[in-house]
């Protein structure tokens, strides 16, 4: 009897996954890839150092995720710890850095990229590149191989298909979203720009200021979530990791239609009695010396002399608080296409619990199409190989049965 064949559309971290669960049992696994190789966000995301997973204790890392409910079983079996032990498997050692952020020795994706590669061509998963699904009936793919001059198109049957297409964002590394049109709308959440810079017009003046850091300050959307580190002025607005961190209060804050709003302790270790008596100076210091002795710097102070009425800079008393409270109205974020990361996905109601999409029986989902949201720092990757791990299994129970 022949074996029974899976087909996973798209060689991205959740799809390899999917192929590395799968490859323990005697399927025929195709692996499809519209790119000319495997795992380009992944390698792209390696560039400057491959952040893995992060160690920091389990129940605050699953925390992070936006439907933490729906991804923790999961998470729980495929965490950090089991990640670093898997990447031993490959040959790759890791450390912890001193954000708790998990990094290969090398910092590079490629070698570990690879690695798993080679164990999965050994383990007879075969790769076909430059191949694009463009439709899907069921468990029938109709694909495209664009290894040629002439576009070949083809259709094949399979007895099972792990779709592990991607997002929406950095679309020229493979994931353009195409997917969509053979899923009933109804069932996605429409995408939204994660992890991404947010939109505020600047005057002239703050030309000089872009690029420069606004340095250890607290930021909040929701006085009951501050985060704290460093912000860059860009020429769009402002950009880091810390505003990724509020990007989930600042799209509820837009879903609902309110206006966004940022607020900034610009001298989070100084207290406001000691600032306001700080901003009193002397009467022949000039403003940009008091503001200096008080902790502030050249990009916090032209900050607060774009975003503070004038009228105000001389009350010691009000100036204090417009320091440990500033408030910047942001007009959105950075376009989708430059987004690290997408809100939004196949909604968790679509899928059973094994990741089989209901509308479609026998066609499986993960990584980043599914509707979870998490901060840069590990989390996305984490997510990633264990939703591919899922549906990996998910397939084999259906397969199975």
């Amino acid at each position: 009897m022949a074996n029974k064949r899976v087909a996973i559309i798209g060689a991205g971290p959740a799809g390899l996954m999917a192929a590395e669960v799968l490859s323990q049992y005697a399927y025929d696994i195709n692996v499809y890839e519209q790119k000319p190789s495997a795992a380009r966000k992944f390698l792209m995301a390696g560039k400057t150092g491959l952040n893995i997973s992060h160690a920091e204790p389990l129940a605050q890392f699953i925390e992070r995720y936006d439907r933490s409910e729906w991804l923790k079983p999961w998470i729980e079996k495929w965490d950090a710890v089991w990640i670093q032990d898997w990447m031993i498997s490959l040959g790759i050692e890791s450390y912890v850095g001193s954000s708790g952020r998990i990094f290969p020795v090398e910092m590079k994706a490629a070698p570990l990229l690879r690695a798993w590669l080679k164990r999965l061509a050994e383990q007879q998963v075969k790769f076909f590149y430059r191949h694009r699904c463009i439709d899907l009936q069921g468990t029938t793919v109709t694909l495209q191989n664009q290894n040629n001059q002439n576009t070949e198109t083809f259709t094949q049957q399979y007895d099972a298909v792990v779709l592990a297409c991607g997002a929406v964002s950095w679309s020229q590394l493979g994931s353009d979203g195409a997917w969509q049109q053979w899923i009933h709308q109804s069932n996605i959440e429409p995408f939204q720009p994660s992890n991404a810079g947010v939109l505020h017009v600047w005057s002239t003046f703050m030309e000089s200021c872009f690029g420069e850091p606004l340095k250890r300050v607290h930021a909040w959307v929701d006085p009951s979530q501050i985060t704290h580190g460093d912000i860059v002025i860009t020429h769009y607005g402002l950009e880091s990791g810390v505003i990724y961190k509020l990007g989930r209060a600042l799209r509820e804050q837009q879903k609902q239609g309110q206006s966004l709003n940022l607020f900034l302790d610009l001298l989070p270790d100084v207290e406001m009695p000691l600032l306001v008596k700080k901003l009193q100076g002397g009467k022949k210091q000039s403003l940009t010396n008091i503001w200096r002795k008080a902790g502030l710097d050249t990009a916090k102070i032209n900050l607060i002399r774009e975003v503070v009425d004038k009228a105000l800079w001389n009350q010691p008393d009000t100036m204090a608080q417009q320091i440990k409270a500033l408030q910047i109205k942001l007009e959105g974020f950075r376009p989708i296409e430059e987004a690290i990361s997408c809100a939004g996905g196949i909604k968790q109601e679509a899928l059973s619990e094994s990741l089989n999409l209901k509308e479609i029986s026998g066609v499986f989902c993960c990584g980043e199409m599914l509707d979870w949201d998490a901060p840069t720092g590990g989390y996305l990757l984490t997510a990633c190989f264990a939703t591919g791990r899922a549906a990996g299994q998910g397939v084999h129970s259906f397969l199975e049965r």
